[in-house]
């Protein structure tokens, strides 16, 4: 069994003429001998059926009703059924008004709910694995049994599920293709449709299917409201053409059948199309973050119990506290805080840099970027003692963005790399300001707050001001389901991930012997906008600035 692929499938009895429910139990009886993680969306009814031959170690049962099915699907429920009851629909062609999409109420809306529903595996995730297939429960309908049961051959498959896979077969049309009509298809995918992809076997890993769900759903939603439908084919097929470097195809005969990629499977010999000559540039780049190394620094002073309530935040994440070389920065200047700041070290994996004096949050961060430029690590982020992240559970900041973001410590690395940005902010919403103004305003000299905002350039007398210069956005951008964006985004002491290139030139090119916030937070505004610093924020609030022990005002010290 290969413990990195979940086959996702579901089974239900729409009464489909010429199909007595018994030809498909037969099938799908042959489908719970596969030796591999199944997760089965199935009536209460084949619950027994299904614990007759499985373990609950490799076979996760969701019982999923018609009705759940009319629920997931509501959005376009009342959309299809119009559609399938209507002239104009199905005679387009002699075959249409006798199908099962135009005769049956249940079948357009459970095979165009696959994407979803394999989509809301991976999410669920219950064994943990990458990668992700829908199989369909009659597959051995058309692929003889034993392929999957005494060959074992989906073992073989999760090498061709980097990218999201299809699989196509050739196909003529004049009029329409499943009852979507052909013109519309064609322009949709912005050429002439040649051919059709499976709804059988899909699948890829956990990302890329998230982000196939986000097209599939758009696509859907677009066709359905401007009145032609077909099947999950017809939509698989769109997305195909759309973006053919992200949705690979295995090219089957004329006859559309699936035994053809299973037996190459079992040979060794599965050869996927190429991607188009005019879209090899998109192919994105390889974002791979297993070999990155990250160094996770925290700057800590008199309160251990600040900083294990911090590191407590951190530890209900994947990999903050395991995939970082964790180096704490003890400013301390008590020597009880500082015995207690080496057991809390020695329980999270820290390595305990003591610093001696109070060297002031500023020269602290100073000393983290010195200490990583001379390290073999890729990447690093600092926190001051107080900076923890919010719980997994879902809630917003003041400015409506996600507090909670799954899998984020691996996400901002990959955006890291795709974008190769200098630093990218942890958190749009800060205790007293939001990154869609520009601090800067207040601290760049005056000349360039003239040159820059000829017509606001007059600091208030006190306090801020409601009306100052708005945050200079290039470009949002999306991945894995995380927003951010980039342009002319402030530098101040909040959590970031910092590049080794960017950090060179951000504190090291030019030093001051005193650092402020305010200081560096001019500079890098102007580097910014003289092309030399590339920063971006996320379009979220994970970080959490939560002080629950609070030192006297002369112990604070910015350098």
């Amino acid at each position: 069994m290969d413990n990195n692929l979940t086959i996702v499938t579901g089974l239900w009895n729409i009464g489909r003429d010429g199909r007595p429910f018994t030809h498909y139990l037969q099938h799908f009886n042959h489908f719970l001998d596969i030796d591999a993680n199944l997760f089965l969306y199935i009536p209460k009814e084949l619950e027994e059926m299904v614990w007759a031959k499985r373990s609950k170690s490799n076979t996760f049962v969701k019982v999923y009703e018609l009705e759940d099915v009319k629920n997931m699907y509501r959005p376009f429920w009342d959309k299809t059924q119009d559609l399938r009851t209507k002239p104009e629909w199905f005679n387009q062609a002699g075959w249409l008004s006798q199908s099962p999409q135009a005769s049956l109420e249940w079948y357009n809306p459970i095979v165009q709910s696959k994407m979803f529903l394999l989509n809301d595996v991976t999410i669920w995730n219950p064994f943990n694995t990458e990668h992700f297939i829908w199989l369909d429960a009659g597959i051995t309908n058309t692929v003889y049994e034993k392929y999957f049961t005494e060959n074992n051959v989906l073992n073989k498959l999760t090498p061709y599920l980097d990218s999201f896979l299809f699989l196509s077969y050739p196909y003529e049309a004049n009029t329409e293709i499943h009852g979507f009509d052909f013109n519309a298809m064609n322009r949709y995918a912005g050429k002439k449709v040649e051919y059709v992809c499976r709804g059988g076997l899909f699948g890829g890993k956990k990302e890329v299917i998230n982000q196939a769900n986000g097209l599939y759903y758009s696509l859907l939603d677009k066709s359905l409201s401007e009145g032609y439908m077909g099947t999950e084919e017809s939509i698989f097929s769109l997305m195909s053409y759309i973006e053919p470097e992200k949705y690979r195809r295995y090219a089957l005969d004329g006859n559309g059948l699936v035994v053809k990629f299973v037996q190459a499977l079992l040979d060794d010999k599965v050869e996927l199309e190429p991607i188009p000559e005019d879209r090899v540039y998109l192919k994105p780049k390889n974002l791979d973050i297993t070999n990155l190394k990250t160094s996770l620094y925290i700057l800590t002073f008199n309160f251990p119990d600040q900083l294990e309530h911090t590191l407590k935040t951190y530890d209900l994440y994947d990999h903050w506290l395991t995939r970082t070389r964790r180096i704490l920065i003890d400013n301390s200047n008590d020597p009880k805080a500082i015995d207690t700041n080496k057991i809390i070290c020695e329980q999270y994996g820290f390595e305990h840099i003591i610093t001696g004096e109070n060297l002031g949050i500023n020269r602290g961060r100073l000393y983290a970027a010195k200490h990583f430029q001379e390290s073999d690590s890729d990447y690093y982020i600092f926190l001051e003692d107080d900076m923890g992240i919010h719980k997994p559970v879902p809630s917003t900041c003041r400015n409506g963005f996600r507090n909670y973001v799954p899998e984020l410590y691996e996400t901002i690395h990959k955006i890291m790399l795709k974008e190769e940005y200098d630093f990218l902010k942890l958190s749009f919403t800060e205790v007293y300001m939001d990154n869609y103004i520009q601090c800067s305003w207040y601290n760049v000299p005056q000349h360039i707050r003239t040159e820059v905002w000829p017509h606001y350039d007059k600091l208030p007398v006190q306090g801020l001001d409601l009306n100052c210069p708005r945050t200079t956005f290039n470009k949002i951008d999306n991945l894995d389901g995380l927003t951010y964006a980039d342009g002319e985004i402030y530098y101040c002491n909040w959590p970031m991930i910092v590049s080794k290139e960017g950090n060179k030139k951000m504190f090291l090119d030019t030093e001051w012997a005193h650092p402020y916030e305010q200081t560096w937070m001019s500079y890098m505004y102007q580097e910014t906008r003289k092309g030399n610093l590339k920063p971006a924020i996320l379009l979220a609030s994970p970080i959490n600035h939560n002080r629950i022990l609070y030192y006297e005002a002369h112990e604070r010290r910015e350098n």
